[in-house]
């Protein structure tokens, strides 16, 4: 009894901090569940073209918030320290990077066709999903700068804002949808144009709150005081770590966007069931990844006092939280697949079964990954918390790429399993991920 109270306060440190964190994740998950659910009800064709033309954004969000999330663990340091000079030139430089990223990006948006098309994915899905993007890709600049405040406020401790307004912001991205996608109220039925619009509004009024909340709470940093003055020591130690989480997170999410491109190459059918299962199975991954964050600034936090006892307890206590969510989930998923994956496609839709025997079946492989997923997700967050990103991005890459997409394309494809086969050299990847950043993590906190 002993051996667990001496991990309850951690545990109980964890879910203060994480609990807005997950409810912030779910809230931003929402937004995208929106477009995909009420697309499926509006038209089944145009659900695949989000599916491929989402799958692309988040690609490229993530790649660009990595500069975001270096941000959490260095302003969590200096935060221990009372360095208010350091975290203040981590987030501006953080700021910077991402600026620089948004105009890198948006000429993939604008060209998307041609490289869908490159991809193997039909014309007209290629063509529908490129007019989602020239929309939507409007809203990547104050996406990736909403990431970098998140992560400032989170390493300060303050995460129920970051709650508040995501959540406002996804209530707005449900009514505009409504609005724009059916054209309600005497509006013009935009389809999938009128999910891009509201997607990408709802990411300019979040970054505004967040600043606006920054500067109201904090003015003693002097956040955007002489932005435009460059630190280029804090912006070699972001862009360092930065490049490295971007390439490890992306080589999670290009597994599962490669995973998209095979099931369009499978079918239509398989695309978009494809995409239903997976996004339900983001909405539990967002609890993973919501604790996964306060493990970052936990960890973070033990570094700077070089606390090694605490960040080892920490450790166990957020793992044994993420392993716990992750077999509800797995429960939830085999008990009511039905009622879970129908909830994305009109009744009457003469595709309803089909997508719903094909979903039907990923939901059960989506189940198998919950604990794999949830125990990499958290300990190459407890990585970052210590700054070790170079190794975790090595183990990322083996995993993902040098087992997860072989084994997809091999058992889907080649072998003539179909979707199933896919699903399952994903969770070969998650698997290998898990065990090597666990390994990893207990090497680096024994020297701690």
């Amino acid at each position: 009894m002993s051996r667990i109270a001496k991990y309850l306060p951690h545990a109980r440190a964890h879910l203060v901090l994480g609990l807005p964190l997950i409810g912030s994740q779910l809230a931003q998950v929402a937004i995208t569940t929106a477009d995909t659910l009420m697309m499926g009800w509006y038209d089944v064709t145009a659900l695949a073209a989000l599916v491929l033309s989402a799958n692309l954004f988040i690609f490229l969000l993530l790649l660009g918030s990595g500069f975001a999330w270096a941000v959490m663990p260095l302003v969590a340091e200096a935060h221990e320290a009372g360095d208010e000079t350091r975290l203040r030139r981590a987030t501006r430089m953080g700021m910077w990077l991402s600026v620089l990223a948004a105009l890198v990006f948006y000429p993939v948006f604008w060209f998307s066709a041609p490289l869908l098309r490159g991809l193997g994915q039909a014309p007209h899905l290629a063509e529908m999903a490129q007019t989602y993007l020239r929309i939507a890709g409007l809203g990547m600049l104050p996406a990736l700068l909403m990431n970098v405040l998140r992560s400032y406020l989170s390493g300060l401790e303050h995460t129920r804002v970051q709650f508040w307004i995501i959540t406002g912001g996804a209530l707005v991205n449900i009514l505009l949808n409504w609005l724009l996608i059916f054209g309600n109220l005497g509006l013009p039925e935009l389809g999938l144009s009128g999910a891009a619009i509201a997607s990408a509004s709802v990411n300019f009024l979040a970054f505004a709150a967040l600043a606006a909340f920054a500067l109201w709470r904090f003015p003693h940093h002097g956040l955007f005081d002489r932005l435009w003055r460059p630190d280029w020591g804090a912006f070699a130690q972001v862009f360092r770590m930065g490049w490295q989480i971007a390439l490890t997170t992306v080589s999670e999410v290009g597994l599962f966007n490669l995973s998209a491109i095979i099931m369009g190459w499978i079918g239509t059918l398989a695309l978009a069931a494809h995409g239903i299962a997976l996004q339900i199975a983001t909405i539990t991954f967002m609890v993973q990844l919501g604790l996964s964050q306060a493990a970052t600034v936990r960890a973070g936090r033990a570094l700077g006092r070089r606390d090694g006892a605490a960040l080892r307890d920490g450790a166990v206590a957020v793992w044994g939280l993420g392993l716990g969510f992750a077999l509800a989930s797995v429960a939830l998923f085999l008990l009511f697949p039905d009622l879970l994956v129908g909830a994305f496609v009109d009744p009457d839709d003469p595709l309803r079964d089909d997508i719903l025997r094909i979903g039907r079946v990923l939901l059960v492989m989506a189940a198998l990954f919950q604990l794999v997923d949830a125990a990499q997700v958290i300990g190459i967050s407890l990585l970052r918390g210590l700054q070790d990103t170079r190794v975790p991005l090595m183990i990322a890459a083996i995993s993902y790429w040098g087992i997860g997409a072989p084994a997809s394309y091999l058992i889907g494809v080649t072998f003539g399993v179909g979707a199933v086969g896919v699903w399952v050299g994903l969770v070969l990847g998650l698997a290998c991920a898990a065990v090597g950043l666990t390994l990893r993590f207990r090497h680096i906190a024994a020297t701690v």
